[in-house]
């Protein structure tokens, strides 16, 4: 799982992408494609 500062070009790259809330982080959560995991803060 990558730490990111900005979420947003982690969302972008692919479509299947959520961004989550959980415990006052954001995650970026990919089911199909586990490689896309990040997390802010």
């Amino acid at each position: 799982m990558k730490v990111r500062n900005s979420l947003k070009s982690a969302k972008i790259r692919e479509k299947n992408c959520v961004v989550v809330r959980r415990k006052g982080r954001v995650f970026v959560i990919n089911k199909r494609n586990p490689k896309f995991k990040a997390r802010q803060g």
